[in-house]
């Protein structure tokens, strides 16, 4: 009997102990227990043909070269991606197959807000800079520098038409039905002064609401909830007719935007990216801004929707939860359909007397020329209210400085206002001693997202680094604060566990 009640102690401690362990946290509405990850996935075709490899930028040798150009981007589907293949049990050799081309590093990276400078003094941006050491080669440093808008208020009258792809591919719950969900978060912030207009897209288009306007928030909930998949996906007749309402209904003073909701999987008309890209390109100029909603995975077509985005001069979002959609069109609703900056160069030239060779992680497809810079033809990034931008480098300083030297890079940002056509430049200048700063929650958060990416993309620069270097980064910082944040800690982990389970890949 003894032996018994003994046996029967030890199971309850243990059944305690692994409770307390694997105990979810809570923060609005975000939660993480074993309940949220689906079944191991049949992987099957799932992955994008026209997705390219990513290939990082080199290291660079500042004497040689000492200016990095490149466009803002402050997408963020590849995070919620990833966190979607995290939660549907996607072990560590899968995700890099199969998701490693459609992860980009600054889409993870802009995912999160961090602590930068606020605008002073009149300006669109406030600058931040920090310089701490590299925590995957030591040898070396790591130089965050951030973009900050301001999330002020905004009264500007939106017509927006919402671009629905009801096609048969569009049929699975993570899809149509989530995307349903998605628009009543912003059904229910718009006002009497905004227009919507509805137009779904399969074999053919047809508008489904014309003009409405924006307080009658469940008349045009009701048009998306009787929304059915079915037929081929004519994604180009969709667009035309979009940019057709959203020019008949354009607002001088107001937000007139696009929002495109699908898998990609276009299957008639326009199907290629290129050919997506060039339709897209022709028709910006007329003051519509064409912003992306991705749903799904299996048939989803990545390369498809951020040509779609980053041409038409808007922002690519991935919808894996309802959590998403209340982020997207919620809490970062200002950021979401108000652009602040259009057409937003970034422009780094290090000191070579400081730096000897640079590496920008991360922007591989954002990259541009000095004549790009000076182009005001040009196509680059937007910003909304409330964005921030953040740009990673990994730096080899001088060991032996020259005497005196404390100069480390000067920035040069071109932009413009989203009615004008004429860029603006701000330029600012950062020493070396000026930046230095020890590592913090955000350098920190900001160090393991960069690491999460090169492992994904068996990164040649980031050595023998494994998950654990990235929960190594994080576990030593209090989150709780930022459930956005601190969800990141607890997926890697799942993803950790998950991996060490898993069976090596067949060769």
């Amino acid at each position: 009997m003894k032996k018994l009640t003994v046996v029967l102690i030890t199971v309850i401690i243990c059944v305690l102990a692994l409770t307390a362990c694997s105990r979810p946290f809570k923060y609005e509405g975000l939660s993480l227990s074993d309940a949220d990850y689906g079944e191991i996935p049949d992987l099957g075709a799932n992955f994008d043909p026209e997705a390219v490899k990513i290939i990082e930028n080199p290291f660079i040798k500042a004497a040689d070269d000492p200016v990095s150009t490149f466009s803002a981007d402050v997408d963020t589907a590849s995070y919620s991606y990833l966190r979607r293949l995290i939660k549907e049990k996607y072990n560590l050799n899968q995700i890099i197959d199969f998701g490693g081309s459609t992860i980009r590093t600054e889409e993870l990276i802009n995912y999160f807000r961090y602590a930068y400078k606020l605008p002073v003094n009149g300006e669109l941006f406030g600058v931040s800079a920090k310089l701490v050491d590299c925590p995957w080669n030591t040898d070396n440093s790591l130089l965050m520098l951030g973009l900050q808008t301001e999330k002020a208020e905004i009264k500007a009258a939106n017509n927006l038409v919402f671009l629905i792809d009801i096609s048969g591919s569009m049929s699975s719950k993570d899809k149509l039905p989530l995307l349903q969900k998605t628009f009543s978060y912003l059904t229910s912030n718009l006002g009497a002064d905004d227009t919507v207009s509805i137009v779904t897209y399969a074999a053919g288009e047809k508008v489904v609401l014309e003009g409405c306007e924006g307080d009658k928030a469940v008349l045009i909930q009701n048009a998306i909830d009787k929304l059915k998949a079915t037929g081929s996906t004519n994604g180009e007749a969709g667009l035309k007719k979009a940019y057709e309402l959203a020019e008949k209904y354009y607002k001088p003073d107001g937000n007139n935007r696009i929002i495109m909701a699908s898998d990609g999987d276009l299957n008639v008309g326009i199907s290629s990216v290129d050919e997506v890209k060039k339709f897209v390109s022709e028709k910006r100029d007329a003051g519509v801004y064409l912003s992306v909603l991705g749903f799904g995975y299996g048939n989803y077509r990545d390369s498809i929707m951020e040509a779609v985005a980053d041409n038409g001069n808007g922002a690519y979002y991935y919808i894996d939860s309802e959590e998403e959609a209340e982020k997207v069109f919620g809490t970062d609703l200002l950021s979401t359909l108000y652009t602040v900056a259009k057409d937003v160069k970034l422009q780094v030239t290090f000191d070579a007397g400081t730096v000897s060779e640079y590496r920008l992680i991360g922007y591989e497809n954002r990259l541009m020329t000095q004549q790009d810079f000076e182009d005001d033809t040009k196509d680059a990034g937007e910003l909304g209210a409330g964005h921030g931008v953040t740009v990673c480098y990994e730096l080899k300083l001088n060991k032996e400085p020259e005497e005196g030297a404390d100069h480390l890079f000067d920035l040069s940002v071109k932009y413009k206002k989203p009615d004008e056509d004429q860029s603006l430049l701000n330029e600012y200048s950062f020493l070396k001693s000026g930046t230095a700063a020890a590592a913090d929650a955000d350098t920190d958060l900001i160090a393991a997202l960069c690491e999460m990416a090169m492992i994904i993309h068996k990164s040649e620069y980031g050595g023998d680094l494994t998950l654990k270097d990235v929960l190594k980064l994080l576990e030593s910082h209090d989150y709780s604060s930022d459930g956005y944040k601190q969800q990141f800690f607890s997926l890697i982990s799942k993803l950790d566990e998950i991996s060490s389970k898993e069976p090596e890949p067949e060769q």
